[in-house]
Protein backbone atom coordinates (compact mmCIF):
# COMPACT_ATOMS: atom_id res chain seq x y z
CA UNK A 1 0.00 0.00 0.00
CA UNK A 2 1.29 3.46 -0.86
CA UNK A 3 0.23 6.82 0.48
CA UNK A 4 0.20 10.00 -1.55
CA UNK A 5 -2.13 12.90 -2.17
CA UNK A 6 -4.89 13.62 -4.68
CA UNK A 7 -5.79 17.27 -5.25
CA UNK A 8 -4.55 18.04 -1.76
CA UNK A 9 -6.34 15.13 -0.04
CA UNK A 10 -4.68 12.07 1.52
CA UNK A 11 -4.72 9.19 -0.93
CA UNK A 12 -4.10 5.46 -0.54
CA UNK A 13 -3.26 3.20 -3.47
CA UNK A 14 -3.48 -0.55 -2.91
CA UNK A 15 -4.31 -3.83 -4.60
CA UNK A 16 -7.46 -5.83 -3.90
CA UNK A 17 -7.74 -9.30 -5.44
CA UNK A 18 -5.35 -8.26 -8.19
CA UNK A 19 -7.10 -4.98 -9.00
CA UNK A 20 -5.54 -1.55 -8.54
CA UNK A 21 -7.56 0.53 -6.08
CA UNK A 22 -7.58 4.07 -4.75
CA UNK A 23 -9.18 5.61 -1.70
CA UNK A 24 -9.11 9.37 -1.16
CA UNK A 25 -9.70 10.55 2.39
CA UNK A 26 -11.50 13.83 3.11
CA UNK A 27 -9.71 16.12 5.54
CA UNK A 28 -12.77 16.13 7.80
CA UNK A 29 -15.08 13.15 7.18
CA UNK A 30 -18.80 13.69 7.49
CA UNK A 31 -20.72 11.93 10.20
CA UNK A 32 -21.33 8.35 9.10
CA UNK A 33 -18.24 8.37 6.85
CA UNK A 34 -20.10 8.57 3.50
CA UNK A 35 -18.31 7.96 0.22
CA UNK A 36 -18.59 8.21 -3.52
CA UNK A 37 -17.44 5.47 -5.84
CA UNK A 38 -16.07 6.34 -9.27
CA UNK A 39 -16.86 3.29 -11.39
CA UNK A 40 -14.45 4.18 -14.20
CA UNK A 41 -11.88 6.77 -15.27
CA UNK A 42 -10.62 7.90 -11.87
CA UNK A 43 -9.46 11.55 -11.90
CA UNK A 44 -10.97 12.31 -15.33
CA UNK A 45 -13.20 15.41 -15.32
CA UNK A 46 -13.26 15.05 -11.54
CA UNK A 47 -14.83 18.35 -10.56
CA UNK A 48 -17.68 16.64 -8.71
CA UNK A 49 -15.37 14.04 -7.10
CA UNK A 50 -13.16 16.81 -5.69
CA UNK A 51 -16.14 18.83 -4.51
CA UNK A 52 -17.53 15.78 -2.71
CA UNK A 53 -14.18 15.22 -1.00
CA UNK A 54 -14.30 18.85 0.14
CA UNK A 55 -17.80 18.15 1.46
CA UNK A 56 -16.43 15.36 3.66
CA UNK A 57 -16.90 12.28 1.45
CA UNK A 58 -14.33 9.58 0.79
CA UNK A 59 -13.71 8.87 -2.91
CA UNK A 60 -13.03 5.27 -3.99
CA UNK A 61 -12.08 3.47 -7.18
CA UNK A 62 -11.30 -0.10 -8.22
CA UNK A 63 -9.97 -0.80 -11.71
CA UNK A 64 -12.27 -3.27 -13.46
CA UNK A 65 -11.68 -1.89 -16.94
CA UNK A 66 -12.72 -3.66 -20.14
CA UNK A 67 -15.46 -5.69 -18.43
CA UNK A 68 -18.36 -3.42 -19.33
CA UNK A 69 -20.31 -3.85 -16.11
CA UNK A 70 -20.93 -7.55 -16.72
CA UNK A 71 -22.25 -9.74 -13.86
CA UNK A 72 -18.79 -10.99 -12.86
CA UNK A 73 -17.52 -7.41 -12.62
CA UNK A 74 -20.50 -6.49 -10.44
CA UNK A 75 -19.63 -9.30 -8.04
CA UNK A 76 -16.05 -8.00 -7.83
CA UNK A 77 -17.49 -4.58 -7.07
CA UNK A 78 -19.53 -5.95 -4.19
CA UNK A 79 -16.49 -7.72 -2.72
CA UNK A 80 -14.62 -4.40 -2.88
CA UNK A 81 -17.48 -2.57 -1.16
CA UNK A 82 -17.57 -5.14 1.63
CA UNK A 83 -13.84 -4.76 2.18
CA UNK A 84 -13.94 -0.95 2.23
CA UNK A 85 -16.86 -0.77 4.63
CA UNK A 86 -15.17 -3.23 7.01
CA UNK A 87 -11.62 -1.89 6.79
CA UNK A 88 -12.39 1.83 6.86
CA UNK A 89 -15.80 1.83 8.58
CA UNK A 90 -17.35 3.54 5.57
CA UNK A 91 -21.09 3.96 5.09
CA UNK A 92 -22.94 0.96 3.74
CA UNK A 93 -24.48 2.77 0.75
CA UNK A 94 -22.06 4.76 -1.42
CA UNK A 95 -23.10 7.09 -4.22
CA UNK A 96 -21.88 5.66 -7.54
CA UNK A 97 -20.44 7.80 -10.33
CA UNK A 98 -20.92 6.28 -13.80
CA UNK A 99 -19.00 8.17 -16.48
CA UNK A 100 -19.35 6.91 -20.06
CA UNK A 101 -18.95 3.09 -19.97
CA UNK A 102 -18.88 3.48 -16.19
CA UNK A 103 -22.64 3.88 -16.47
CA UNK A 104 -22.88 0.14 -17.16
CA UNK A 105 -21.00 -0.64 -13.94
CA UNK A 106 -22.86 1.87 -11.79
CA UNK A 107 -26.39 0.98 -12.90
CA UNK A 108 -25.82 -2.76 -13.04
CA UNK A 109 -24.36 -2.68 -9.54
CA UNK A 110 -27.33 -0.65 -8.28
CA UNK A 111 -29.77 -3.10 -9.87
CA UNK A 112 -28.01 -6.08 -8.31
CA UNK A 113 -27.37 -4.48 -4.91
CA UNK A 114 -29.95 -1.73 -4.40
CA UNK A 115 -29.65 -2.15 -0.63
CA UNK A 116 -26.00 -1.07 -0.88
CA UNK A 117 -26.52 1.86 -3.25
CA UNK A 118 -27.16 5.46 -2.28
CA UNK A 119 -27.61 7.71 -5.32
CA UNK A 120 -26.32 7.54 -8.89
CA UNK A 121 -24.52 10.28 -10.79
CA UNK A 122 -24.47 9.24 -14.45
CA UNK A 123 -22.44 11.34 -16.88
CA UNK A 124 -22.76 10.75 -20.64
CA UNK A 125 -23.47 7.15 -19.59
CA UNK A 126 -23.52 4.04 -21.72
CA UNK A 127 -26.90 2.47 -20.97
CA UNK A 128 -27.28 0.17 -23.99
CA UNK A 129 -24.32 -1.92 -25.16
CA UNK A 130 -25.78 -2.04 -28.66
CA UNK A 131 -25.43 1.74 -28.89
CA UNK A 132 -21.85 1.66 -27.55
CA UNK A 133 -19.62 -0.21 -28.06
CA UNK A 134 -21.88 -1.97 -30.57
CA UNK A 135 -22.41 1.05 -32.80
CA UNK A 136 -25.74 -0.43 -33.94
CA UNK A 137 -27.46 2.95 -33.94
CA UNK A 138 -26.24 6.38 -34.94
CA UNK A 139 -23.06 6.34 -32.84
CA UNK A 140 -19.54 5.48 -33.96
CA UNK A 141 -19.12 2.36 -31.80
CA UNK A 142 -15.85 0.52 -31.23
CA UNK A 143 -15.27 -2.86 -32.93
CA UNK A 144 -12.52 -3.87 -30.50
CA UNK A 145 -14.56 -2.95 -27.42
CA UNK A 146 -17.64 -4.60 -28.92
CA UNK A 147 -15.78 -7.91 -29.25
CA UNK A 148 -14.61 -7.62 -25.63
CA UNK A 149 -18.10 -6.71 -24.46
CA UNK A 150 -19.75 -9.65 -26.24
CA UNK A 151 -17.23 -12.01 -24.65
CA UNK A 152 -17.82 -10.54 -21.17
CA UNK A 153 -21.57 -11.07 -21.45
CA UNK A 154 -21.36 -14.41 -23.25
CA UNK A 155 -23.16 -12.97 -26.27
CA UNK A 156 -22.82 -13.28 -30.02
CA UNK A 157 -23.75 -10.77 -32.71
CA UNK A 158 -27.04 -12.62 -33.08
CA UNK A 159 -27.96 -13.04 -29.40
CA UNK A 160 -26.97 -9.44 -28.67
CA UNK A 161 -29.91 -8.33 -30.81
CA UNK A 162 -32.38 -9.59 -28.20
CA UNK A 163 -30.27 -8.94 -25.08
CA UNK A 164 -32.62 -7.40 -22.50
CA UNK A 165 -30.38 -6.83 -19.47
CA UNK A 166 -29.07 -3.41 -20.43
CA UNK A 167 -29.54 -0.60 -17.90
CA UNK A 168 -31.92 0.98 -20.43
CA UNK A 169 -34.04 -2.18 -20.44
CA UNK A 170 -34.24 -2.11 -16.65
CA UNK A 171 -34.87 1.59 -16.01
CA UNK A 172 -38.29 0.87 -14.52
CA UNK A 173 -36.79 -1.71 -12.16
CA UNK A 174 -34.22 0.80 -10.95
CA UNK A 175 -36.91 3.43 -10.39
CA UNK A 176 -38.88 1.02 -8.24
CA UNK A 177 -35.76 0.49 -6.10
CA UNK A 178 -36.06 4.16 -5.03
CA UNK A 179 -32.51 5.07 -6.04
CA UNK A 180 -32.30 8.77 -7.00
CA UNK A 181 -30.38 9.60 -10.19
CA UNK A 182 -28.75 12.73 -11.56
CA UNK A 183 -27.87 12.47 -15.25
CA UNK A 184 -25.57 14.88 -17.09
CA UNK A 185 -25.09 14.48 -20.84
CA UNK A 186 -24.10 16.23 -24.01
CA UNK A 187 -26.90 16.74 -26.48
CA UNK A 188 -24.44 16.45 -29.39
CA UNK A 189 -22.68 13.29 -28.16
CA UNK A 190 -21.51 11.30 -31.20
CA UNK A 191 -19.86 8.49 -29.23
CA UNK A 192 -22.62 7.61 -26.75
CA UNK A 193 -25.65 9.26 -28.35
CA UNK A 194 -27.96 10.84 -25.82
CA UNK A 195 -30.99 9.85 -27.93
CA UNK A 196 -30.06 6.16 -27.55
CA UNK A 197 -28.95 6.20 -23.91
CA UNK A 198 -29.73 8.97 -21.44
CA UNK A 199 -32.88 10.30 -23.07
CA UNK A 200 -34.92 7.06 -23.23
CA UNK A 201 -33.54 5.93 -19.87
CA UNK A 202 -34.66 9.13 -18.16
CA UNK A 203 -38.10 8.92 -19.79
CA UNK A 204 -38.66 5.34 -18.65
CA UNK A 205 -37.24 6.01 -15.20
CA UNK A 206 -39.44 9.07 -14.69
CA UNK A 207 -42.53 7.31 -16.08
CA UNK A 208 -42.02 4.58 -13.49
CA UNK A 209 -42.02 7.16 -10.70
CA UNK A 210 -38.28 7.48 -10.22
CA UNK A 211 -36.53 10.55 -8.82
CA UNK A 212 -34.26 11.84 -11.60
CA UNK A 213 -32.66 15.20 -12.38
CA UNK A 214 -31.39 15.65 -15.96
CA UNK A 215 -28.90 18.29 -17.10
CA UNK A 216 -28.30 18.39 -20.86
CA UNK A 217 -25.48 20.45 -22.38
CA UNK A 218 -27.07 21.05 -25.82
CA UNK A 219 -23.94 21.57 -27.92
CA UNK A 220 -21.59 19.28 -26.00
CA UNK A 221 -20.10 16.12 -27.52
CA UNK A 222 -19.02 13.16 -25.37
CA UNK A 223 -16.27 15.31 -23.85
CA UNK A 224 -15.94 17.28 -21.70
CA UNK A 225 -17.75 15.37 -18.99
CA UNK A 226 -19.28 16.87 -15.85
CA UNK A 227 -19.93 20.58 -15.25
CA UNK A 228 -17.40 23.37 -14.84
CA UNK A 229 -19.30 24.26 -11.67
CA UNK A 230 -20.39 20.96 -10.07
CA UNK A 231 -22.63 22.65 -7.50
CA UNK A 232 -25.91 21.18 -8.90
CA UNK A 233 -24.41 17.68 -8.79
CA UNK A 234 -23.11 18.06 -5.25
CA UNK A 235 -26.40 19.56 -4.07
CA UNK A 236 -28.34 16.61 -5.46
CA UNK A 237 -26.00 14.03 -3.92
CA UNK A 238 -25.73 15.63 -0.50
CA UNK A 239 -29.42 16.47 -0.07
CA UNK A 240 -31.02 14.49 2.71
CA UNK A 241 -34.27 13.02 1.39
Amino acid sequence: MSENTWRGFPREDFTFEGHACTLVHPKTPRTGRPWVWRAEFFDAFAQADEAMARAGYFVAYISLSDRYGCPDAVEDMEAFRQTLTARYRLADRPHLFGFSRGGLYAVNYALTYPEHTGKLYLDAPVLDIRSWPGGKGVGTGSPKCWRECLACYGLTEETAKTFDRNPLDRAEELAKANIPVILVAGGADKTVPYAENGLPFAARFRQAGGNIKVIVKPDCDHHPHSLEDPTPIVAFLTKED
